[in-house]
């Protein structure tokens, strides 16, 4: 053999082994590929995940808050028949003999509405003011050239307020004017 041939020697078994290392090239390059499309699939999923989670968690604060409301509304609801008894049992003793209980009572009193203002609730007294109905309800109406028409002109209960929602309208006396004094002013 000549020294070309034991420095280079050219098989066939060559030939198939540039083979396999492309054929193991290209099977490596189509693994690298998927395992890569596996990753951003799992990286796009664990987005999604956690964009859910964020709403599922805005979602259960936004419903806590509501339930919170309603409950806190129920609560002032059922405190305000007590309010009104506060106010009967105020204006019903104006002796002097009930001054030591008046002052307690109105202690009392005092306590809870501002406990309830607290909790959220604002009572409406619409006196002078013009007549609203989803605020107020008319219990009574009196014919006046004192007043413009539509104004409140007294409140029998108070009303109250939760956050925007009426729990209690107000009942009210609303002034009218009179068939006469409607003449003159259209004449």
């Amino acid at each position: 053999m000549s020294e070309k041939e034991t420095r280079f020697p050219v098989t066939r078994g060559g030939e198939n082994q540039e083979s396999n290392v492309e054929n193991e090239s290209l099977r490596a390059d189509a693994e690298v590929t998927k395992l890569a499309t596996d990753l951003e699939d799992l990286r796009q999923t664990l987005l999604r995940r956690q964009a859910d989670f964020e709403n599922y968690k805005k979602r259960i604060e936004r419903e806590r808050a509501e339930d919170f409301k309603r409950t806190t509304a129920r609560l002032i609801e059922a405190l305000i028949p007590v309010i009104d008894g506060f106010e009967q049992a105020l204006a019903a003793h104006r002796e002097a003999e009930y001054e030591i209980y008046r002052r307690g009572f109105e202690l009392i009193y005092k306590q809870l509405l501002d406990n309830i203002t607290k909790l959220g609730a604002e009572r409406v007294d619409p006196t002078g003011k013009p007549f609203d109905p989803h605020l107020h309800q008319a219990m009574d109406r009196t014919e006046t050239t004192e007043h413009e028409d539509g104004t409140v002109l007294q409140v029998f209960q108070p009303g109250y307020v939760f956050h925007g929602r009426v729990l209690r309208p107000a009942m009210v006396r609303v002034a009218v004017r009179s068939a006469a004094a409607s003449k003159a002013i259209t004449n």
